[in-house]
Order: structure tokens, then sequence, then C-alpha cells
């Protein structure tokens, strides 16, 4: 083989390897456990408060990102006032300041129903205990619906207010919200992410602007029971993104196939010890800038759901604009 071969060869391996390559999560420490995680900072103080999908969703808080987090509590301790199986075990926990009151929105269901509901609490600090149950917020669903009603995201458009939510079945669907963002409109729901592969096994979604772009994250795979049954290689968990210059359709992967046509780039997958990363969401961290959160399950520590590890990494930006890890 002649030297320049070899040279072309190693200089390519490299890039490979480049392309594929992921940084780990930043450290953690504290109660690091974590399930579709959401993170926001106080506005009065700055104080970290992470909450968790399971019973009476999870709050812990942290004077810095790393930990060590603290567990203080629950925002549903009795469970949601919306009657739906699964009412005691809210999930998918999305927050947001929104004027100066705390919104956090959730799901109540049970695993593979499509029995679902979208529900909202608010709260002045979100301490444990000052959160008011506001019921459902019009979001529903049931078997035969094109939607599952689960995985609620809040999306701010000006003085207009969006939610994104669904899993599998017809994948990301988006609704309009009241001034309030209290309540669906009577606007109609639409599709903004289609993958018609398999079980369509889209779900968890989040959406942030940045530079002119909405950009639309999602998790793409099995998100649990690993230790139970390993996925096949790629069926694991891994967040998937695709934008666009409006907030509600349109939405191109990097490749320019459309979200709504099986499209989506990988922004994040396993690596290292890192296995199926997801239910992801974006914050604009005090200091760090824009931060992608999500859980993961750590192989060297136990690929149980209870096992499952808060994730964190500050975004990097491609010159094409797109973001990476």
């Amino acid at each position: 083989m002649s030297q320049l071969l070899r040279l072309f060869l190693a200089v390519a391996l490299g890039l490979a390897s480049l392309v594929h390559s992921y940084s780990n999560p930043g450290s953690c420490t504290g109660a690091c456990w974590a399930h579709d995680p959401s993170i926001i900072q106080r506005a009065s103080d700055g104080k970290y408060f992470k909450f968790n999908t399971g019973t009476g969703i999870e709050i812990a808080t942290a004077n810095s990102l790393a930990g060590p987090w603290t567990l203080q509590g629950h925002v549903l301790a009795n469970g949601s006032s919306i009657d739906n199986p699964g009412k005691n075990d809210p999930w998918a926990p999305d927050v947001h300041l929104v004027g100066d009151e705390y919104y956090l929105y959730y799901a109540v269901s049970t695993f593979g129903s499509q029995v679902s509901a979208i529900g909202l609490v608010t709260s002045p600090t979100m301490q444990p205990g000052t959160w008011t149950d506001q019921g459902g917020v019009g979001v529903m669903s049931k078997k035969g619906k094109a939607y599952n009603a689960i995985d609620p995201n809040l999306v701010a458009v000006g003085s207009d207010y969006y939610l994104n939510f669904g899993s599998f079945w017809g994948d990301i669907y988006q609704v309009k919200l009241n001034s309030a963002a209290t309540k669906a409109t009577s606007a109609a729901t639409h599709n903004i992410e289609y993958d018609s592969a398999g079980t369509r096994p889209c779900e968890g979604s989040y959406m942030f602007f940045y530079n002119n772009y909405y950009y639309l994250l999602w998790s793409h795979g099995i998100c649990c029971g690993y230790d139970k049954t390993l996925p096949a290689p790629g069926d694991e968990y891994r967040i998937m993104m695709c934008r666009s210059k409006t907030a509600t359709g349109g939405f191109l992967d990097k490749n320019g196939v459309a979200c709504t046509a099986s499209g989506g780039s990988i922004l994040l997958e396993s690596h290292g010890s890192v296995y199926g990363p997801g239910g992801q969401g974006v914050f604009t961290d005090s200091s760090k800038k824009l931060v992608l959160y999500y859980h993961y399950a750590n192989k060297s520590v136990g690929l149980g759901d209870g096992d499952y590890r808060f994730g964190w990494n500050v975004l990097k930006w491609s010159t094409s604009g797109w973001p990476y890890v």
C-alpha cells in the first residue's frame, strides 16, 4: 500500500471517528436519578430545579447544574385531579415561567395506553406545597385517536402559545393554546413529525428557538426496560432533530427531508458508557447559555429504569447552524 493511500485512510478514519464522537455528560452529584427530566433556573435567585416523571413528580434543587442535587418533595403529592388511569403517577413534566408564575405541564396515562390527558399545575416559587393543580388543558386522547396525548411541551411564539405532544401512533402533534396558556383553543391539532417505519417510536418532543430557527427535538426508539430486554443495536432511545423558520410546521432535517416524511437527524445517541439518551429538553443557563439535558442509562451503573442518570451538555453549533454535543 502506498504511503499516500495510507495517509488517506488514516485521515478518513480520523474524520469518521470525529463524526460519531460525542462529549460525555456533564458531572452530577447528589440526587442524580432522572426520567424525562425538566430543568429550569428560578428567576429570583438562580436556583436550579429538576422535575422527574414518577409518583407525584419529584422535585430536586441545586445551586449548580452539576449539583449536589437535593430532593425537596413532589409537585402532585396526592396525584392529579384528572380522573384517568395513572392519575397518581403523572409523567413527563415540562416547566416554564409564564408571566410571574411557573407552569408545569404533565401527562396522565398508563404504559402502552391511548387513554391519556395533559394537565397543568402552577406555582409562584416551585417549592413543594405551593403548586395548584389546574386540571386538564383540553388535550386528551382515547383508543382510535390519531395521537396519544402525553409528553407535553409548551412553545411561546411572541404572545402566542402552542403545545406540542404525542407518542407513537401518529407521533408528534401541535395545538394552539389560549392567551393564558391554560387551555387548548378550538383550532385543529396538526402533525409536525411522523416516522412511518415500524411502530413509529417517536415521543417526548421539545422545541426551542435559536438564531432564526425553531429546532424540534424528539426521542426515537425504546425508552425503558433495558435490564429485562436489551433492544437490537440502534433501537434504543436516541435524540433526533429537525428545524424550521416557523414553529408550526415545515420542519426539515440536515438532508432537507421533511420531519413529517420520516425525516430526522441524530443529535445524540448511545456512546461509550452512555446508553439510550432521551426524554430531553433545552434551557438557557445563566452562565452556560443553551444546555441540552436528558436521561440515560450508564452501562457501568445499571440498565434498569431505576438506574437512569441525569445528563447534560452545553450545545455547540456547526457552521451550518445545527447543534451538536
